[in-house]
């Protein structure tokens, strides 16, 4: 009986102690290097299931790959290159092993003049790269009514900033889903943005050009 008692004790003892223990159990710290994807909705998910961003796909590849890094979306729908600009720092305080910026895509489709975009891409690129992060930048293109001659500028504004910092690019970032037939179901219906079956492409587009900046 004495055995008893002593065992119901140890029970009890442990089913009040266990919330407690669990409080003062210490935070187990995620010592990946990181890769900040550092964009707008694109990277975001917008419009996607949470889990379902390109960012979250691009994740459980380089897990299933062997890769240990850890991905950290600082994507916000609807930025801005100033924006963006504005809040870099927060991706410097990440101290991220490598960058990718995906901005630019609302400056164009607002008119903001391509000089003024390629101006704020650089300056971030600048923060970044003097933080000792490598970049890897996601270009862009526009819809066909914004012109020739913008779209030709805008376009030739992320190979312009690649060559002169040196940057791995991808050329348009939605080159693989953008183009396929719509009974595909990778894009959304406004036409921009991917679904989760797209976005799950996406990320296989920036792996592509990512890999070779990784270590195993």
């Amino acid at each position: 009986m004495s055995s008893l008692r002593a065992a119901l004790s140890f029970i009890l003892a442990l089913t009040f102690a266990g919330p407690e223990l669990a409080r003062a159990a210490p935070e187990v710290k995620d010592a990946r290097p990181r890769i900040v994807v550092f964009g707008d909705s694109l990277s975001a998910g917008f419009g996607a299931d949470p889990g379902q961003s390109f960012p979250d796909y691009l994740q459980k590849d380089l897990d299933r790959l062997g890769y240990r890094y850890r991905v950290v979306n600082q994507g916000v729908s609807g930025d801005t290159t100033t924006g963006g600009l504005a809040r870099i720092e927060e991706a410097v305080e990440e101290k991220p092993a490598v960058a990718i910026l995906e901005l630019g895509g609302n400056d164009g489709l607002r008119g903001v003049p391509v000089e003024s975009t390629k101006a704020n891409l650089e300056n971030m690129i600048e923060r970044l790269q003097k933080a000792g992060c490598k970049v890897l930048l996601a270009g862009m293109t526009l819809p066909p009514n914004y012109g020739p001659e913008y779209i030709k500028q805008f376009q030739a504004m992320y190979r312009d900033l690649a060559r002169a910092r040196r940057l791995p690019l991808i050329p348009f970032l939605l080159s693989d889903v953008v183009f396929q037939s719509p009974k595909l179901g990778l894009i959304q219906a406004d036409g921009i943005h991917p679904t989760a079956k797209g976005n799950e492409i996406v990320a296989r587009t920036v792996l592509k050009k990512l890999a070779p900046m990784l270590r195993k």
